[in-house]
């Protein structure tokens, strides 16, 4: 099976990226002011659409001064997956979040500790936030849900 995250990932400044090249980039924003303390998360939303997009978001947040962040776009082949409702692609959303987490901790170690999603208590997600919240917690992440879920609701819904 295709990795979904290969390539590129696209930055508002640096244009087209490799996820090689994000890494790097990432690492280069940290080291700039190497006092100050980071956080690294990622999120997903996606469009209401039976065979919709993913924009998975990298966002490096330097706490107090704002960020940088890299976007990849998933898309399935057309007719390889369906989503037919929305618990569908935010389950979808969720998975995407946690497998790229997983590659991003396996390539930079533990700096990667949230997860962003696209639920919260209010409105109509709010029966899906036990089960989002677990299986972020359950791949090893800290979860954030709405309103603290910028990378996904903000962010990355950008690009829906």
């Amino acid at each position: 099976m295709q990795n979904l995250f290969d390539g590129y990932f696209y930055n508002p400044t640096k244009g087209n990226l490799t996820l090689d090249e994000v890494i790097k980039e990432l690492f280069a924003y940290m080291a700039e002011k190497p006092d100050r303390s980071y956080e690294v998360v990622v999120g997903c939303d996606s469009p209401s659409e039976e065979e919709p997009h993913f924009p998975v978001v990298l966002l490096v947040l330097r706490k107090g001064e704002g960020g940088r962040f890299f976007i990849k776009k998933v898309s399935y082949p057309l007719g390889e997956k369906k989503f037919y409702n929305w618990k569908q692609r935010i389950l979808e959303e969720v998975m995407l979040s946690c497998q790229f987490a997983l590659l991003l901790r396996e390539k930079i170690g533990k700096e990667v500790r949230y997860i962003h999603a696209d639920v919260g208590e209010k409105g109509q997600t709010r029966d899906m936030v036990k089960e989002v919240v677990g299986l972020i917690r359950g791949n090893g992440f800290e979860p954030r849900i709405k309103p603290d879920s910028y990378a996904a609701s903000v962010v990355a819904d950008r690009f829906t």
